[in-house]
């Protein structure tokens, strides 16, 4: 028995649950958020309170389906934020509209293109923040901007999440 698939998900005020065509699609006042929904997983709406029916071998499943509906509703109620720090001399970020613009040590600077549905704001040349409604596609974006030039274990500079511990390492000694 999935212990995750057993608890129900509360709705807050504002927000609509429905399948159509075995999409899942969430309203709520940030937006909207469709997936596709498992054919082995039931849905029951009650007043206020979202819970899930499935077969004995769909555990997973119904665990995985669980997790995905609470962050779709936390997403259209609240919204996801993940923060990064840039750390190292002459590294900057500086969000242009559509385009955040990276200089990071290389020859020339890195332009990210921001999807629609996300914001990245920059509230200094070294923090950069990225929102939206999706938790999957604001981690993937902040893992892609990580990915340009992750923390080195010597120095410590590079593109980190706020708050990371990045393990230091002991320079050569002669």
């Amino acid at each position: 028995m999935s212990r995750v698939a057993k608890q129900p998900v509360l709705l807050p005020k504002g927000v609509e649950v429905h399948v159509a065509e075995q999409h899942l699609i969430v309203k709520g006042p940030k937006g909207q958020i469709s997936v596709p929904f498992h054919p082995a997983v039931g849905l029951q709406l009650d007043a206020g309170v979202v819970s899930l029916t499935w077969a004995a071998e769909q555990n997973a499943q119904a665990g995985t389906m669980r997790a995905i509906l609470n962050n779709m509703v936390q997403g259209v109620s609240h919204g996801f934020e993940q923060k990064l720090e840039i750390i190292g001399v002459g590294y900057r970020a500086q969000a242009k509209g559509k385009t955040l613009s990276l200089s990071l040590g290389f020859s020339h600077p890195v332009d990210y293109l921001v999807p629609d549905d996300i914001t990245i704001e920059t509230p200094t040349q070294t923090e950069i923040v990225i929102r939206g409604i999706d938790k999957q596609k604001v981690g993937q974006i902040a893992a892609d901007i990580r990915a340009y030039r992750p923390p080195e274990p010597y120095k410590g500079k590079g593109v980190r999440y706020a708050g990371e511990n990045v393990r230091r390492k002991e320079a050569k000694k002669k």
